[in-house]
């Protein structure tokens, strides 16, 4: 049996996202900024995508910014925040994506950026409290934490920080990368002001994403030469991945209650049969709780550091991680679970299991018998 359970590193293509864009490059080759027909038909493509997207979000369409993925609107936004718009101190926490992480380090080195990071607590949540009293503080400052985390899961109380942000008059800019095409995002419900995205994450194609910028705030381009996307990024634009991923995104919110309850049971069936194989397990983060944390992702924690697991599993059949997929190849261990877990646990086994509606009751009951063989 083949099973893939690491879909917070990347989806599988939705079919109906397949046929769209096979039949895109077959037959729309033109370039979006050409003004002949061929050209026009391009450039209502994109237009539609941002369209369908910006109606998905419930915000205008002239803030949503195609980019190359979740990375490059990560860096765009951060970049354009200190160099731009004149922050001079950004608040994290020590748990982002890389994305985030290292262009924090680049712009405190570059732009003697004040760099502060809002303490978590013991599951790994944001603590509220620090964040509130750091933005008392009078100071440009643009706070930048992700909705959900893409190792523990870890859902952060978005429209609670947007409302502080608000408050104290600072920029707030999340990472949204594995929230949005899971979760109904309303961009006029959540005072954000910027927003990440990336189309593999909700079963559309890889290297295509978007950021969302809201109106009046002016952002300049990480990449120069031609005058696309409203002149904030230039390049011809990739016409059938945006079109795939305004696809993309539709099909995954157009019957996602249903999606969610059924993903959710795959993921509570998982979580009963890890406590039912009778070692001393634990979960990362909340991981576990179906309230606190995202349906997709449950990351888990075995009594020991057991010696190739993820081979293991990978020799079975199984794909998971040990954390992010951004990290693999590197032997320092996930920096999510450092900085929550006292060391001697951080060094422990850890798989991060993540589902979707293409995976079945039968794969979660598979793939328990498996780890039950590898750990008896």
């Amino acid at each position: 049996m083949k099973v893939y359970f690491d879909n917070a590193a990347t989806t599988p293509l939705h079919p109906k996202v397949i046929k769209a864009i096979t039949q895109q490059m077959e037959s729309n080759f033109g370039n979006p900024s050409s003004t002949h027909q061929f050209g026009r038909h391009a450039k209502s493509l994109v237009e539609s995508a941002r369209k369908s997207i910006a109606k998905q979000l419930n915000c205008l369409s002239n803030e949503i910014i195609f980019t190359a993925g979740g990375s490059e609107a990560d860096n765009l936004i951060l970049r354009n925040a200190v160099q731009n718009l004149g922050v001079k101190r950004i608040i994290s926490s020590k748990i982002e994506h890389h994305a985030v992480l290292h262009m924090l380090e680049l712009l405190k080195a570059e732009h003697n950026l004040a760099v502060e990071f809002v303490s978590l607590n013991k599951d790994g949540s944001v603590n509220i409290n620090h964040l509130e009293e750091l933005l008392k503080k009078e100071v440009k400052t643009l706070v930048s934490l992700m909705y959900i985390n893409n190792e523990i899961s870890n859902l952060l109380p978005i429209k609670q920080v947007a409302e502080l942000c608000k408050k104290y008059n600072a920029y707030f800019h999340s990472d949204t990368v594995q929230a949005v095409g899971h979760y109904n995002i309303d961009l006029q419900e959540i005072p954000v002001h910027f927003i990440a995205a990336s189309a593999h994450k909700f079963h559309g194609p890889k290297g295509v994403g978007f950021a969302f910028i809201r109106k009046n705030i002016p952002i300049k381009p990480l990449l120069i030469g031609g005058a696309q996307e409203h002149g904030t990024r230039a390049g011809t634009e990739n016409t059938h991945s945006i079109s795939g991923m305004g696809l993309a995104l539709d099909l995954a919110l157009q019957n996602l209650k249903n999606d969610i309850i059924y993903v959710r049971s795959l993921k509570e069936r998982m979580i009963k049969g890890l406590k039912n194989l009778h070692v001393a397990i634990a979960f990362n983060g909340l991981s576990a709780d179906l309230d606190k944390s995202s349906y997709v992702t449950l990351s888990v924690r075995f009594p020991k550091e057991i010696p190739m697991l993820l081979f293991k599993l990978d020799l079975k059949g199984i794909a998971a991680s040990g954390g992010s997929a951004c990290q693999s190849g590197s032997d320092k261990g996930s920096h999510v679970l450092q900085a929550i877990l006292p060391s001697a646990e951080a060094q422990k086994s850890s798989v991060r299991f993540s589902f979707s509606k293409f995976n079945t009751k039968e794969e979660v009951d598979y793939t328990l018998k498996v780890l039950k063989e590898i750990l008896s």
